[in-house]
């Protein structure tokens, strides 16, 4: 047995209450809007992170203070929504991405990304400036893959390495499914994204403009 779990099962009820409020708690904010972003539904969100804290409190002595309490709260609540949530509605099936899985292995994509595993390219990621009832709209109409990965790197802010834990599938597939995800919102906001200054179309109509006062 781990020495933080043996040190966690030595710990009174009251203390384990303690550590338990200040460390996983300041979390439901946050847990309550992934959970709301997967189940597209208040009741069943808020049943959801119910689940999940109870789950989080029966396996608490797991839990090693000090690590990413938020990361091993969303890990418990996709697997509570796989196993108790999805099989009972209808969510899209799971994409295949084989198709792109040889991009993401090839060397092209490590010079894509920046020392903490994000890419640079501001230009797939829409949904950091664009929170807004379009982008809502468009992000749930994703298929449930697309929406979990967008939702925990651009609006949560994990690492590729912490999505990989939370969702158990390889970094080169967190890679690949959020290239994808991310392509699918840009082409659903279509003519709004590109008014905001996202898409081919808007940047031609900037480098016309910019030529103007060239010119001028």
């Amino acid at each position: 047995m781990s020495d933080y779990r043996e040190r966690n099962r030595q710990l009174s009820k009251a203390e384990k209450d303690r550590r338990f409020e200040a460390e996983l708690m300041p979390v439901i904010d946050a847990l309550y809007n992934f959970a709301f972003r997967l189940t597209l539904d208040e009741d069943d969100a808020n049943d959801l992170v119910q689940e999940t804290y109870l789950k989080a409190y029966r396996f608490f002595d797991y839990f090693e203070q000090g690590t990413n309490a938020k990361a091993w709260l969303f890990r418990i609540l996709k697997n509570s929504f796989i196993n108790d949530f999805r099989r009972k509605s209808k969510q899209p099936a799971k994409v295949d991405y084989s198709e792109i899985e040889g991009y993401y292995n090839s060397e092209d994509v490590e010079s894509d990304a920046d020392a903490g595993g994000s890419t640079t390219d501001m230009r797939v990621q829409v949904t950091q400036e664009l929170i807004g009832d379009e982008v809502a709209r468009a992000l749930n109409t994703l298929p449930i893959d697309f929406r979990t990965v967008i939702i925990l790197c651009d609006l949560e802010g994990f690492t590729y390495e912490e999505m990989a834990k939370i969702l158990d599938i390889p970094i080169g597939t967190v890679r690949s499914r959020l290239h994808r995800a991310r392509q699918s919102l840009k082409d659903k906001l279509g003519h709004y994204a590109r008014s905001m200054g996202y898409g081919d179309d808007a940047e031609s109509t900037e480098n016309e403009v910019t030529d103007e006062e060239s010119a001028a």
